[in-house]
């Protein structure tokens, strides 16, 4: 394939994308880039503090906790509140809490503050991933998710790197520093995102339609939506598994730790460097088609650690799983809005970012565990296991749910209609021409371009921490 070729399918995979899009992809961007905290947390506790690993791995554990709790909170917030004023609240909320890790010292008060950035972190989401599909046309839904994905990974690598180079400055300098990123975020957010959630809809009278009310336990009663978070539950905990399990096999083989930071940089390697190109080679493709592929990708990939011995083998299998993650947390947040009625997108994208809190809690303990009993092989043939179920599950349950009738094209949007008229957002709301997406953010012109039927306005993964914690997503 030529450079002119390769060019052109990295235009085409960024281009025709609202405006707005591009700078809540910023916001992302610049609020991962910061992002230093989970990062460093355990060696800050442990090194610098002199606390346990038993207690450095609670605090851990307290921020996926907190995540549990955050997400169903910032979807509830996101439908009643709006997008824009949660995404601006939590972000400063969690850039607070950064700021107080720099300050506070006490066992307590640090297992406290990182329980509520668990919340904060995590209630930002689903306001996020409810922008993106009040704002982009349906048939580019999960193309903007992967993007949005892309960005989140290629900050986290770059705050992996920054912060390893400047660690000599202190952990404490890293935490403002990630502190100060998240509030930058906060401020792009509030100056250039406008509120994307959509008015009452109106009868032929002009009267607003009265809208089903929907609770968290209404969501829940989804059946086909229930059926999906189960399904992105079991992933999750196949996806968190070799976050913990796979420096204890390494370990287990001999293998020093300077080996598996080089192995699992792969992960984040693949991300940045192929993202776009999965994402081109996956469009327009069945929601159930990939979601089945992700999670055998899942499968094979953790299963086959278990027959791994050398680093290269190890590598190998971080590559097949990767793979996997950039199909699924894309698709599986499409599939989300796709099955989410239009009022009430912030609560169905917090039950499911409920999923990878859940799993960011549960898999870290439960993956110890099996290490320290059965043994690692035990763990993979386990994580083997899931992820076929979930790939069968799939393709039995929801296969006629996520049909995904808009794939073809066309300017449907996910349950909404233009977003001008359905979140009260005034035509003439816009980005001045001197003061473009591409100039501010690197972007090719081409990508910026809208289409007729995009937002003018400036506007709006989930996905993996410990490490890159799925409560991160």
């Amino acid at each position: 394939m030529s450079i002119d070729s390769l060019r052109r399918s990295a235009t085409a995979t960024v281009s025709g994308l609202p405006q707005g899009f591009w700078w809540l992809w910023l916001s992302t961007l610049v609020n991962r880039t910061g992002a230093f905290v989970l990062t460093f947390l355990s060696l800050y506790l442990t090194v610098e503090l002199g606390h346990s690993a038993w207690f450095a791995g609670l605090v851990v554990a307290l921020h996926g906790l907190g995540g549990i709790a955050g997400s169903p909170l910032g979807g509830t917030l996101t439908d009643r509140w709006g997008r824009r004023p949660t995404m601006v609240t939590m972000h400063l909320a969690a850039a607070a809490c950064a700021a107080a890790l720099a300050v506070v010292t006490s066992a307590w008060a640090i297992a406290t503050v990182v329980l509520l950035m668990g919340v904060a972190m995590q209630a930002v989401r689903p306001s996020i991933n409810a922008t993106i599909a009040d704002m982009v046309p349906a048939h580019d839904v999960r193309r903007a998710y992967a993007l949005n994905y892309w960005a989140l990974n290629l900050g986290f690598a770059i705050a992996s790197i920054g912060g390893g180079a400047a660690i000599f400055l202190g952990y404490r300098t890293l935490f403002v520093v990630d502190a100060v990123a998240t509030a930058l975020c906060a401020l792009i957010v509030f100056l250039r995102l406008p509120e994307t959630r959509p008015e009452a809809k109106l009868d032929t009278r002009g009267e607003p339609v009265v809208e089903d009310k929907v609770s968290m336990l209404t969501v829940l009663r989804d059946a086909p939506f229930r059926t999906l978070v189960l399904l992105n539950l079991f992933v999750c905990l196949v996806f968190t598994a070799p976050w913990i399990g796979l420096p204890l096999t390494m370990a287990d083989q001999g293998l020093s730790p300077s080996a598996y930071g080089a192995v699992i940089a792969v992960n984040g390697i693949v991300i940045v460097g192929f993202q776009l190109l999965v994402n081109k080679l996956t469009d327009k493709r069945s929601p159930v088609v990939l979601l089945s592929l992700s999670s055998l990708l899942f499968a094979v990939g953790t299963g086959a650690t278990a027959l791994a011995g050398s680093p290269v083998a190890f590598a190998a299998t971080v590559v097949v799983w990767t793979i996997g993650e950039m199909i699924h947390v894309p698709t599986n947040a499409a599939a989300t809005a796709l099955l989410a009625p239009e009022h009430a997108r912030g609560r169905y994208q917090g039950v499911m970012g409920m999923s990878w809190a859940v799993a960011g809690f549960v898999a870290p303990i439960g993956a110890g565990a099996i290490v320290g009993g059965p043994g690692p092989n035990v763990l993979w043939a386990v994580t083997f296991a899931i992820g076929c179920l979930a790939a069968v599950g799939y393709s039995l349950r929801l296969r006629k749910a996520l049909a995904d009738d808009t794939a073809g094209g066309g300017d449907e949007r996910v349950g909404a209609s233009e977003i001008p008229e359905a979140a009260g957002i005034p035509e003439t709301v816009g980005i001045p021409e001197t003061v473009g997406i591409p100039e501010a953010a690197g972007i090719p012109e081409a990508a910026a371009e809208t289409p007729e039927t995009a937002v003018a306005a400036p506007g709006g993964t989930d996905a993996p921490a410990a490490g890159k914690s799925a409560v991160s997503a």
